[in-house]
C-alpha cells in the first residue's frame, strides 16, 4: 500500500521570483495598491496602516535588512529543494489555490482534484514584459517552450473516489482548455523544486480567496486527514508526499499569526488550526489553508516537523510584505 512518507510547506510569493533590487526598491512602490487587511480582518488603506505602525518601523526595512532577508529566503528555498529530493518520493500531492487561473467566478468549486495524465505549464511570453512585477510573475512559466509535467493519474483518481466516498464534493478535472495551464501555486513548485527530478504530482486545488464558498479551516483539517486515509488505500507501493503551496500572512505581515501556526504545526495542535478565525485569512493570508491541510495530513500519518524556516519579509514602514514560510515533515528517526 502507498504511504504518506513526507510533507512540505513552501510560500510561492512573487517575492521568490523577484530580484534583490525589487526587494529593496520596487515592492515599496506597489504595496500601497495591494488589498490590505489588519489583524482583525478589516480592510485598511496603506496610509492607515502607516499611521498605526510603530515609530521605528522604518528601521525594519532598511536596504541592509531587506538584503539579509533576501539572502536568508533563498538559502531556505535551496535547503527545502535539497530536502524534497532527499525523500526520493514517487508522487507528490500539491495543495494550492487557484486565483482565476482554471476557474472563474462563474464556476468556483471549493475543492478540485486534477487527474489527467500530464498538466501543462506555458512558455513565457515573448518579448518579456518590461514591467518589473510582470517580469517576476512570468518567471514561474517555462523559459523556452511549454512543459507537460507528469501526473500520477491513477493515484489522483483514487483520491477523487475516496474523497467523494468520504463526503467531499470534489470537482474532478481530467482535462483543461487548450488556452489554460497550471496556476502559479503549482508552476512555482515545478519550476523551483522539481526541475531536477520531475516527480509525478497530483494537483489539489482549494478555493481560499473567493466568496461565497472558500474552504473553512475546519474543513481543511478534515481534508488533510482524508487525504492521508485515501493515500493509504492506494494499492501500489509508493512513497507519497504532500506539499502545501502558498502563504503565510500577506500583504500585511502578521508575525503573531504565522508563529502561532508554526508552533501548532510543531506540536501537532490540529485543534488550534481548526479554530483559526477565517477573518484573519484574507487575500494572500488565505493560502494558510493549504498549510492546514498538510499539517492535518502529517499529524494523521504520525510525521514530525523536521525543519522549518520563517522570514517576516517586511517591505515598507507600514509593515506590508509577506511572511515567508518553509517546512518539512518526515518520519521519526529510529
Amino acid at each position: 500500500m502507498a504511504q504518506l512518507a513526507a510533507a512540505f510547506g513552501s510560500s510561492h510569493s512573487v517575492m521568490l521570483a523577484a530580484t534583490r533590487e525589487d526587494w529593496i526598491q520596487n515592492f515599496a512602490k506597489t504595496d500601497p495598491r495591494m488589498p490590505l487587511f489588519d489583524r482583525q480582518g478589516k480592510k485598511r488603506s496603506f496610509d492607515e496602516l502607516l499611521a498605526s505602525a510603530p515609530i521605528d518601523a522604518g528601521s525594519m526595512v532598511t536596504p541592509e535588512k531587506l538584503g539579509a532577508a533576501y539572502d536568508r529566503t533563498f538559502a531556505a528555498v535551496a535547503e527545502l529543494k535539497r530536502q524534497i529530493e532527499a525523500e526520493r518520493l514517487d508522487a507528490i500531492v500539491i495543495i494550492g489555490d487557484d486565483q482565476h487561473e482554471l476557474f472563474q467566478d462563474a464556476m468556483m468549486p471549493s475543492l478540485a482534484v486534477y487527474y489527467g495524465e500530464t498538466i501543462r505549464n506555458a512558455a513565457r511570453r515573448r518579448p518579456l514584459p518590461t514591467d518589473w512585477y510582470q517580469r517576476a510573475q512570468v518567471e514561474r512559466l517555462e523559459p523556452e517552450s511549454d512543459a507537460h509535467y507528469p501526473v500520477d493519474s491513477d493515484l489522483a483518481l483514487c483520491l477523487v473516489e475516496q474523497l467523494t466516498g468520504d463526503g467531499f464534493d470534489v470537482c474532478a478535472i481530467k482535462q483543461i482548455g487548450a488556452d489554460q495551464y497550471e496556476g502559479h501555486a503549482f508552476s512555482y513548485i515545478h519550476r523551483t523544486y522539481l526541475q531536477d527530478r520531475p516527480v509525478p504530482v497530483i494537483p489539489v486545488l482549494i478555493n481560499t480567496y473567493y466568496p461565497p464558498n472558500p474552504i473553512t479551516p475546519k474543513r481543511c483539517v478534515q481534508l488533510g486527514r482524508a487525504l492521508h486515509a485515501a493515500i493509504a488505500q492506494f494499492p501500489k507501493q509508493l512513497r507519497v508526499g504532500v506539499l502545501a503551496s502558498g502563504g503565510l500572512s500577506h500583504f500585511v505581515v502578521d508575525e503573531e499569526l504565522d508563529r502561532a501556526i508554526l508552533e501548532a504545526i510543531r506540536v501537532r495542535d490540529v485543534d488550534h488550526l481548526e479554530r483559526l478565525d477565517p477573518r484573519r485569512l484574507q487575500v494572500g493570508s488565505s493560502e494558510i489553508r493549504s498549510w492546514i491541510c498538510a499539517a492535518a495530513a502529517s499529524a494523521a500519518a504520525g510525521l514530525q516537523l523536521k525543519w522549518t524556516d520563517y522570514i517576516p519579509a517586511y517591505r515598507t514602514p507600514a509593515l506590508t510584505g509577506i511572511g515567508l514560510g518553509f517546512a518539512h515533515w518526515g518520519k521519526e528517526l529510529p
